[in-house]
């Protein structure tokens, strides 16, 4: 689709806002037809809004966008889906904005991944509508570094070339990958990783979503996975997310039992 048309009409999700002069908001969309950009939303904030509604972080939407001066404009909002349950549970939309938060800092505006948007709004119905939230945002992390080309490796260590045996091994951020115990132990950088872990990640990264969360895994291994995966997405990113702390607030202000747990 060329971006020299004056009006586009493009499905999207909305990643954030922020307000922009007395009553307009800027949004960062990621769309099903260009990728990431962004767009202005005239007089959203105003009380008679009608497009108000449909313009709020974790939507599905249509939209119409006219070309401005130096951003698209928003003309027409109608919600395709709203996902209501991420927003009447404060952990779901923990989860929500983790999601958004990793698209919106590794997505630079590249032009249209299609892939990458069905992965988006699949896993934001998943959180939405599943009691275990752990398979969904565990797959969304590892298909999302695959699409965007930073896939770990996991099944050959990257310091000597040796395959992997089913032992404990290392994981290092700043070589991308696995390393076996020898290099890992050379490396001041890597950090442990149990062969379980490893083993379950792997899992996710083969595997299709529904053979993925099939998977059994113990509270203490998911809770490795996790931090390991931390780990990497803060290296790649270089810098630290912000909903991480968010949602460790959540768990620790609500029920003791963490949905990664379940």
């Amino acid at each position: 689709m060329a971006s020299t048309e004056r009006s586009l009409r493009m499905e999207a999700v909305v990643l954030r806002h922020s307000n922009w002069g007395e009553a307009d908001r800027l949004l960062v969309l990621f769309t099903r037809e260009q990728g990431k950009l962004r767009a202005i939303a005239k007089g959203v904030r105003k009380m008679r809004s009608r497009k108000a509604g449909h313009l709020e972080p974790f939507t599905r939407v249509m939209l119409l966008l006219s070309r401005g001066r130096d951003l698209w404009i928003v003309t027409q909002a109608e919600t395709i889906e709203s996902y209501l349950p991420i927003r009447a549970d404060l952990e779901r939309t923990g989860y929500a904005a983790y999601v958004v938060e990793l698209l919106d800092r590794f997505g630079y505006e590249e032009g249209e991944n299609r892939a990458l948007y069905r992965l988006l709004t699949n896993t934001l119905e998943r959180i939405a509508e599943e009691e275990d939230i752990f398979p969904a945002v565990r797959h969304y992390e590892i298909r999302m570094l695959d699409l965007l080309g930073f896939r770990p490796e996991l099944l050959t260590c990257l310091g000597c070339g040796a395959e992997i045996k089913p032992e404990d091994q290392y994981f290092s951020g700043g070589q991308g990958g696995v390393l076996c115990p020898r290099c890992g132990s050379r490396d001041p950088a890597a950090r442990p990783i149990s062969m379980l872990a490893l083993k379950f990640l792997r899992h996710y990264q083969r595997s299709s979503y529904a053979e993925a969360r099939r998977a059994r895994i113990a509270p203490a291994v998911r809770r490795e996975m996790e931090a390991v995966m931390q780990y990497y997405l803060t290296y790649q990113l270089e810098r630290k997310l912000n909903t991480p702390n968010f949602l460790r607030s959540v768990r620790q202000s609500g029920d003791p039992t963490d949905e990664n747990e379940k």
